[in-house]
């Protein structure tokens, strides 16, 4: 490992790489050798915890995160001790409750760990999660009005409800009791409902706003257990039983893996990887996964799957295969979402050729690309603005337009962009029927004949905060390595750091001065597979997948014998039984003589 010239100067002169971005080393030099005179540590290990913030005082809990370390008392949360009065009232008084629940990965996730702490408490909840086409995100004035017509008396919102205002109000003037269970940012007017616990509301003091909703309801159960135990019931459903289910929909959610965060998914993917579920046992087996689960089979295996009933199947499905203990229905879940999402995926890809186009026909100049297309799918478009914002290196929308000319539309921003702010202006500006998000995506509404001057504002907009963040865009690398060290003894360091994810991003590494043997499409796909040699001989077997995407592909199959720095990850690959060590490319650059 070449450990010399570190600085946040621009790592071997790469000041643009093919992808347009400075290459820079994450860690400060100083902070790594602290770290090896502090502890006894590897080498490699150090500098991965240097570039992650982690001082020598951190570095045991780090690389063993417990959860009992890491987690408060449940009761530090706003309302948490109110919501679990409301929900033992409930069962006491034996009234009718149904969980309404966000129809991604997170929302299911959570309503699936209330259920199963409700039937082990020999309840009987229903699940309403509404239609992503027909009904919208959240709980609607429609969904309350049926839930209390059915009888309903009890509504426990989860990953959802926190900015739902007309709808609490309605579901107060009407009777209907609502809990909210969120993670969602408020604004500083508190929704009207019985109970509302959410790590980002204004005056929730707990310090916890990075979790899921997945995990806030993980809490919840631990403060439902606590409270049975203090009344002298039984409780057959441990909270820790339900610490896989917490750990996907923290994964899926994409928030920062550090803290609490860090324990629930550490300790969570081993509750998954037992596999004491139906739901996870029946898609596990469909999806071609074995234990231990990784981070890569929650966000890359399960997730997917249980999100396309949300996009474009049935929307609770994700969250019934979740909580029921029915294996054949568990296994006929599993089987539909899996089929569901390969309609996702070949929709996605048709949309995407078709937006990739329309891409490629913006002008280079502009700051923001926004394509639009009678019949692009809803759910899909979503994804495909972030290959688009990948692809190009600036924000994109995608902006599907139904029959009666009203366009939905989703987009994926770049570092220092703030997307939702510019949407929430349009909206102001009178160019959109509806629009917000946060920086890095957002979500709109808008008359297909507002599409015209509506693209013209966000180009004014966004112009120069796009043309600063380009300026300012790094792969931050953790270090030069020869291409030998791509080895199962680097994969085990890469394990102790792990799980990666959002807070504890996937180490990156750069191969320095080497060439590109020979590069070969796979089956005339988009991904590469190459095979590179160091000018001592070594040679290295590498993949780039989405190359097309990422504007690889033109680089590495025309290479050459031209010396380039290649960086990219480490990562495990499994074959008939035989792990082995895979360096995947996410950049390159030329190397200057």
């Amino acid at each position: 490992m070449d450990n010399t010239n570190l600085s946040k100067t621009a790592l071997l002169g790469v000041s643009q790489s093919v992808r347009k971005q400075s290459w820079v080393y994450r860690a400060e030099e100083a902070e790594v050798e602290t770290l090896l005179k502090s502890t006894d540590i590897p080498a490699l290990t150090a500098r991965l915890l240097a570039g992650r913030g982690i001082g020598p005082e951190e570095v045991a809990k780090f690389l063993s995160p417990r959860l009992r370390d890491a987690m408060p008392d449940p009761s530090t949360l706003k309302d948490m001790d109110e919501t679990v009065q409301i929900i033992f009232r409930a069962i006491t008084e034996k009234r009718n409750v149904c969980v309404f629940a966000d129809y991604d990965v997170d929302g299911g996730t959570s309503a699936s760990q209330l259920l199963r702490w409700a039937k082990g408490m020999d309840q009987t909840w229903s699940l309403y999660v509404p239609d992503r086409l027909l009904e919208g995100y959240g709980p609607s004035v429609a969904a309350f009005d049926k839930l209390k017509l059915s009888g309903i008396e009890l509504v426990i919102t989860v990953d959802c409800g926190a900015a739902a205002h007309e709808a609490l109000s309605h579901a107060t003037d009407i009777g209907l009791e609502v809990v909210v269970i969120d993670h969602h940012l408020m604004d500083e007017s508190r929704p009207r409902a019985k109970a509302i616990v959410n790590p980002n509301r204004h005056d929730d003091e707990s310090g916890l706003g990075n979790l899921a909703a997945a995990g806030v309801c993980f809490m919840t159960v631990v403060a439902l257990n606590r409270e049975a135990r203090r009344r002298g019931l039984r409780v057959p459903v441990k909270a820790l039983d339900l610490l896989g289910l917490a750990a996907l929909g923290t994964v899926c959610d994409v928030v920062p893996l550090v803290g609490l965060n860090r324990a629930i998914v550490s300790q969570g993917l081993k509750v998954l990887s037992q596999q004491n579920m139906a739901g996870i046992e029946a898609l596990a087996d469909i999806a071609g996964l074995t234990p231990p689960f990784t981070t890569r089979d929650a966000g890359f295996g399960f997730g997917p799957r249980i999100n396309a009933g949300g996009r474009i199947g049935v929307s609770h499905m994700g969250a019934e295969l979740l909580s029921t203990e029915n294996a054949q229905l568990a296994y006929s879940h599993a089987a539909e979402l899996d089929q569901v999402n390969k309609e996702r995926r070949a929709i996605q890809n048709q949309i995407q050729t078709e937006a990739m186009q329309e891409a490629e026909k913006v002008d280079i100049d502009n700051s923001i690309i926004i394509v639009s297309m009678e019949n692009w799918h809803p759910g899909i478009i979503g994804i495909v603005a972030g290959r688009i914002k990948d692809r190009f290196n600036k924000p994109c929308l995608v902006i599907g337009v139904d029959k009666d000319g009203v366009g939905k539309g989703s987009g994926r921003s770049i570092k220092g962009v703030n997307l939702g702010a510019a949407l929430s202006k349009a909206k102001s500006a009178g160019l959109l029927l509806s629009g917000g998000g946060h920086e890095m995506a957002g979500g709109l509404t808008v008359s297909e004949s507002k599409i015209v001057p509506f693209t013209k504002f966000m180009q004014a907009e966004l112009a120069e905060a796009v043309r600063e963040a380009q300026k300012h865009q790094r792969l931050k690398v953790d270090a030069i390595i020869h291409p030998k060290a791509v080895n199962l003894d680097s994969l085990s360091i890469l394990n102790e750091v792990a799980p990666f994810g959002a807070g504890n991003p996937s180490p990156v590494f750069v191969l320095s001065d080497v060439i590109i043997d020979y590069a070969e499409r796979i089956k005339g796909g988009p991904h590469i597979r190459l095979q590179i040699k160091s000018r001592d001989g070594s040679s290295l077997r590498a993949m780039a997948f989405g190359a097309d995407d990422s504007g690889l592909s033109e680089s590495l199959l025309t290479g050459g014998n031209q010396p380039v720095h290649i960086a990219g990850q480490i990562k495990r690959n499994e074959w008939n039984g035989r792990v082995s060590a895979d360096f995947h490319i996410l950049d390159i650059a030329r190397a200057e003589p």
